[in-house]
């Protein structure tokens, strides 16, 4: 009196079986004398007694007949051969199941030009990934690494596995840094992702240079190099750019097998090399890089050298205008500052306060106070810190001209900060002067798009807090 569905291979379906099934009445025996445990594989699957299989014990336990048969070879009706020749793995899989998780599986094994083939070859799809995508159809499990993500992507979208697909997306914009942005940046593209391929393009423009230098910047293809080379809004030194680009050009050599000369490389860089914009360098840079590397013609460098020191400027196929880079902003805390006698005085101890914010930002440096006596020189460490890690630092100084402006201190790279998350804004300061101090301190505060909220920090030694204190602005790029 049990309903029973099964797929035209008859394997039964957990997901989609309106009433549930026991292994006796899936190996039917007569109804007062279930089948013998030793004829039903589900016992053996779930290692039934004797006693739990009279009893009905398997029963219940269908929901994880799927997940018992992901890459196992019990009642498989096909097989696929999965990766590169020489690397391929032969995976085991049961239509019925593949079909019910993808459109594409449907089509292939059910629909008017279903292939009937036991055997099927997926050349183009690494053996892990395919193993991750069918974990998810046959489990409901995802099972993703920093390895495997993007070979799990193409798969999802090959065979039309929109959740997992949003998944390792979900998946790459978390794990997404200056060291990985260009290679995500060329696959965002090719896998049509276009809000993966924006946020690439938020680390890539913040913090440039660290991107321009990881090993990831090599591996991108040449119409990558030139979308990232004619960047207006790259916060990079130029002479930055031109080593990253040499640097890309030499491995694309490798890739070629081409020697790595000087005419290999500007043969690689095509085009590309005139989105270099070698004008705007400084004049030392120039001189002591681009014109010495040897990828430039002899009438190129001397053209470049008059662009520089003449007052007829010659004609340049490079571009001479500056990148625009990115605009700072900054969010002020307070709402007045003020000095009294004896007030706020440095002697190397901590000024400290967290913050948090609601949208993903990229901290540049501090705004701080300086002399209320007049001008004078600060030393100034600051720092950043993810729950006790150090994310930045550097040390630096400063003039401060007595005003009660704020002055810059700069990381050496912008640092990425994630929402709804708080940080540790420190610094140390050393300086004989009395300075201004911030007043009013507000524990929230909307800087365009992008709220922070405040709160006081057990680092701070030297009194500063919420309300008042050193650390006045945080500047930051959005």
């Amino acid at each position: 009196d049990k309903q029973v569905w099964k797929s035209p291979s008859g394997l039964v379906s957990a997901a989609l079986r309106p009433s549930r099934a026991t292994c006796a009445v899936i190996f039917p025996g007569p109804p007062s004398q279930p089948s013998a445990p030793g004829e039903c594989p589900f016992c053996a699957l779930f290692h039934c007694s004797a006693v739990e299989h009279t009893h009905g014990r398997c029963q219940g336990k269908e929901h994880e007949i799927n997940s018992v048969m992901y890459n196992n070879e019990l009642m498989a009706d096909v097989h696929f051969v999965v990766g590169q020749p020489g690397r391929t793995k032969r995976l085991p899989g049961h239509r019925y199941v593949l079909a019910v998780g993808s459109s594409v599986f449907h089509a292939m094994f059910y629909g008017e030009l279903a292939e009937n083939d036991d055997e099927i070859h997926i050349p183009d799809v690494e053996p892990a990934a395919f193993l991750a995508m069918l974990k998810y159809i046959y489990c409901d499990e995802i099972d993703l690494s920093a390895d495997t993500v993007l070979a799990t992507l193409y798969a999802a979208k090959k065979y039309i596995v929109p959740h997992l697909a949003r998944a390792c997306v979900n998946f790459l914009e978390t794990s997404l840094s200056a060291k990985n942005a260009c290679v995500l940046l060329s696959q965002s593209c090719l896998f049509e992702e276009p809000e993966l391929t924006q946020r690439c393009w938020d680390v890539i423009d913040a913090q440039a240079e660290l991107a321009l230098r990881s090993e990831g910047f090599c591996d991108i293809d040449s119409q990558t190099l030139e979308s990232i080379l004619q960047r207006e809004t790259l916060n990079a030194k130029e002479i930055v750019v031109f080593e990253a680009a040499l640097s890309w050009a030499e491995a694309e050599c490798q890739r070629q097998e081409l020697t790595s000369s000087t005419d290999n490389k500007r043969k690689v860089l095509g085009k590309a090399m005139y989105l270099i914009r070698i004008p705007t360098m400084a004049l030392d840079d120039f001189a002591n890089g681009a014109a010495q590397s040897g990828v430039l013609t002899l009438n190129e460098t001397n053209d470049i050298f008059l662009w520089y020191t003449a007052a007829k400027k010659p004609e340049l196929q490079f571009a001479s205008q500056p990148r625009k880079g990115l605009t700072p902003q900054r969010c002020h805390r307070f709402q007045s500052c003020a000095y009294r006698s004896n007030q706020w005085r440095y002697r190397g101890r901590c000024d400290s306060i967290q913050f948090a914010v609601d949208k993903r930002v990229f901290i540049a440096g501090f705004g701080l106070y300086g002399s209320s006596c007049g001008s004078t020189e600060y030393s100034a460490k600051i720092e950043l810190k993810r729950q006790g890690v150090l994310m930045g630092q550097n040390l630096s100084k400063y003039f401060s001209d007595g005003s009660s402006n704020t002055f810059p201190v700069w990381f050496e790279y912008p640092v990425q900060i994630e929402p709804d998350t708080f940080y540790t804004a420190s610094v140390v300061l050393d300086g004989n002067e009395l300075s201004y101090f911030g007043q009013e301190g507000m524990t929230e505060v909307q800087c365009g798009k992008v709220t922070f909220q405040f709160q006081c920090s057990s680092d701070s030694t030297n009194g500063t807090g919420v309300q008042g204190g050193q650390i006045p602005e945080l500047i930051f790029y959005a």
